[in-house]
């Protein structure tokens, strides 16, 4: 591979059953008490005083700290929402922040504290961007130009598959939800998994070991353009999936590099697996729903969407990214130790 790559094929591990069937589900195994969580009465309350206290006590955009507040019900609520995302289905919903009596800027920063609760939030740029706005800029989804940023279909991926470090859970606030379309559909990449182990075994191997991921030019000036990193692998007894099909394809492309016939076939392999129907359930996210995902065991997608004329009535969403590995930068990386000469 003649290159430049940033280099993650260390992740590389050996082909593995998943540890537990209750991570392998269907559609038609979830219940909505699986994945929404009402907010309740007192966690409502603690909700508005923290709404009211941020009022009140003004401090620079996103530098609040759960730490320096006093929530436990807000603590309980988020822990169960959590506990979902690791052991239960992978995604949930909470039903709803109070819009329509607080100001959108106020409510941003309770998700921002809230969101702690999931774990620490990490920059979602290069530029160090830690709250990244979901809505249509009227831009042509290209090389450099996020899906996020326009109205296209999003098909079957998690987030930020290329990078060095992959955010561990993906948070949603929404403020508007489309005129129509924009819908969230979730699997499970166990389940994934498990159908090309049953059905193309030799191909789930191949994803296995190394390919090129597109950075979608989200690096320095002048750094490696693309990724080099396995498809699946294991962390810990837990899948870690980096599945974006089209950035393997988009890889290969801006890497000026040949792509060999087995991950092709990989590749169209899980886009088939990947589009079953029965492996996708369905959550539309409604205005001022907290949408919680597990980014490395479960798949999501949206659907095109069609938008509103009026500016304020827009499709928007509040997008947070956890992760507890590596710094808070986007690559996740620390300063070496300065050495004294």
């Amino acid at each position: 591979m003649q290159c430049r790559y940033l280099d993650c094929s260390g992740e590389v591990s050996k082909v593995r059953n998943p540890p537990s069937q209750r991570l392998v589900w269907l559609a038609q195994d979830v219940r909505e008490s699986d994945w929404l969580i009402d907010l309740p009465k007192k966690a409502l309350r603690e909700i508005r005083q923290l709404a009211t206290f941020i009022e009140d006590n003004p401090l620079q955009m996103l530098q609040r700290r759960l730490d320096d507040l006093s929530l436990p019900d807000c603590r309980i609520l988020m822990g169960r929402m959590k506990s979902i995302l690791d052991d239960g289905v992978g995604f949930a919903v909470l039903d709803r922040l109070p819009l329509d009596e607080f100001p959108i800027e106020t409510l941003v920063e309770v998700y921002w504290v809230l969101g702690q609760c999931i774990g620490r939030p990490v920059a979602q740029k290069w530029n160090g961007q830690m709250i990244y706005d979901v809505r249509d800029t009227g831009q042509t989804y290209s090389y450099g130009v996020r899906g996020s940023h326009t109205r296209v279909e999003l098909v079957f991926h998690t987030d930020n598959a290329f990078a060095r470090m992959v955010p561990d859970y993906v948070g949603l606030f929404c403020h508007n939800a489309a005129k129509s379309g924009g819908l969230s559909r979730f699997c499970s990449l166990y389940s994934v998994h498990q159908r090309m182990l049953d059905r193309y075994p030799s191909l789930l191997a191949r994803l296995y070991q190394p390919m090129l991921f597109d950075r979608q030019k989200e690096h320095a000036e002048g750094a490696e353009p693309v990724c080099l990193a396995p498809y699946f692998s294991w962390r810990n007894e837990r899948l870690f999936a980096r599945a974006n099909s089209s950035l393997v394809r988009k890889g290969y492309e801006v890497g000026g590099e040949a792509m060999d016939d087995a991950l092709s076939d990989a590749l169209d392999a899980i886009d088939e697996v990947s589009t079953a129907e029965d492996l996708w359930f369905e959550a539309p996210l409604q205005r001022g729903q907290i949408q919680y995902l597990n980014n490395h065991e479960v798949g999501h997608y949206r659907s095109k969407f069609e938008d509103f004329d009026e500016t304020e009535r827009k499709r928007h969403l509040y997008r947070l990214w956890h992760r507890q590995e590596g710094s808070a930068s986007y690559d996740g990386l620390y300063m070496e130790k300065l050495v004294r000469v």
